[in-house]
């Protein structure tokens, strides 16, 4: 992942569905690409990590 770039998520619908785009600033910010004036969520690296384990 490159810093500071936002990545939309493989899973996302080409046409428009569920769209959740992640970057790396220091923390890993998650946000909606549909809706990004209205901010993201920003959590610690390790805290990221551990969200992605319990989800797979």
């Amino acid at each position: 992942m490159t810093p500071g770039r936002w990545r939309k998520s493989s899973r996302s619908a080409p046409s428009g569905g569920n769209c959740v785009e992640v970057r790396m600033s220091g923390a890993v910010e998650v946000r909606d690409s549909k809706a990004p004036r209205l901010g993201s969520l920003a959590v610690a690296p390790a805290e990221f990590v551990a969200l992605l384990r319990s989800v797979r």
